[in-house]
């Protein structure tokens, strides 16, 4: 099955990333391979992009999709946090620029049996490494009542997290919870009627949460960032997508971290902590997914970051 997906802020991400013929990029977020189509066409020669992804389907795609590109392109089926161990066994001390889009790929959510959606019924999934045993039905059956409502308030911001863990507790003593309408119909009951539907469909929330826990995906992110970041050459470019406060709130800190100059208190004479500015910022304000809202529906919540080594 082919992969079909807009890529979200794809001209920012492109202009954002000013790319060099001669460059070597990672794209660390593969999932349908358009930002990569488009890193790789700018690519000469001697141009080479690596790209990773959790999602064997992603890897089996771009086989097919990028094809022509073979010999200058690198794809690595793994969680984009081990990218550095790969750039060192292939001997990439630097990087001229890096993309990660941390949402969610649309042939993930639209492939109803991935369990994705809270609005198709399907088995409770939500894996991006289809290879991985635990998956939301796990969670959602197995996890005790106070973590599972710590994981809605957390990842998903969700204020009936109480309410919600434990009405799922619940349902599971009858019955195992086992497909995704199921779930959001779980949910749904725990928000006063008036309410229910009033921003949206209330499972939304909880459906992320879930979804960021079963993938690990806030696990160091921060130091992560940070570290790669560092694998820039002087002027290579960091261009990174969140899709929800959490995510962005962490991009924006990582980055305005590794922009300080001296940590010190100002009435030390010396500098002690050796803190060096590593970047600029180049977006003072993230670039907003609703400049094209109108043509890709996904990208509303979409926020992108950009930097640059110094």
């Amino acid at each position: 099955m082919e992969f079909q997906h807009i890529p979200v802020l794809y001209n920012e991400v492109l202009e954002g990333l000013q790319i060099k013929p001669d460059g070597i990029y990672c794209d660390l977020t593969l999932g349908a391979g358009g930002d990569s189509e488009g890193i790789l066409q700018k690519l000469g020669e001697n141009g080479r992009l690596i790209a990773t992804d959790k999602d064997p389907l992603a890897i089996e795609n771009a086989k097919i999709k990028l094809a022509k590109y073979n010999d200058k392109l690198t794809l690595i089926h793994d969680d984009f946090r081990n990218i550095e161990s790969y750039l060192d066994e292939m001997g990439i001390e630097k990087l001229d620029g890096i993309i990660i889009d941390l949402g969610v790929s649309s042939p993930q959510i639209d492939t109803a049996e991935r369990g994705f959606s809270y609005m198709k019924d399907a088995p409770l999934d939500m894996r991006m490494d289809t290879e991985q045993n635990f998956s939301a039905y796990n969670l959602v059956n197995e996890y005790a009542e106070k973590t599972l409502a710590d994981v809605l308030f957390l990842y998903g911001e969700e204020k009936f997290s109480r309410q919600i863990a434990r009405r799922i507790v619940a349902k599971r003593q009858e019955k195992p919870i086992e497909s995704t309408l199921e779930l959001s119909g779980i949910i749904a009951s725990c928000y006063p009627p008036k309410a229910r539907y009033k921003n949206g469909n209330p499972a939304k929330r909880s459906f992320q949460a879930i979804r960021i826990e079963v993938n690990d995906e806030l696990r160091g992110l921060a130091e992560f960032l940070q570290k790669v970041t560092l694998r820039l050459k002087e002027g290579g470019r960091i261009c990174v997508i969140s899709f929800h406060s959490l995510e962005d709130r962490i991009v924006k800190h990582s980055f305005i971290e590794l922009q300080k100059d001296c940590i010190c208190d100002k009435h030390t004479p010396i500098c002690t902590c050796n803190k060096r500015q590593e970047v600029i910022i180049i977006t003072k304000k993230p670039i907003s997914g609703d400049i094209e809202a109108e043509t890709n529906k996904r990208s509303t919540s979409a926020k992108l970051r950009i930097a640059e080594r110094v």
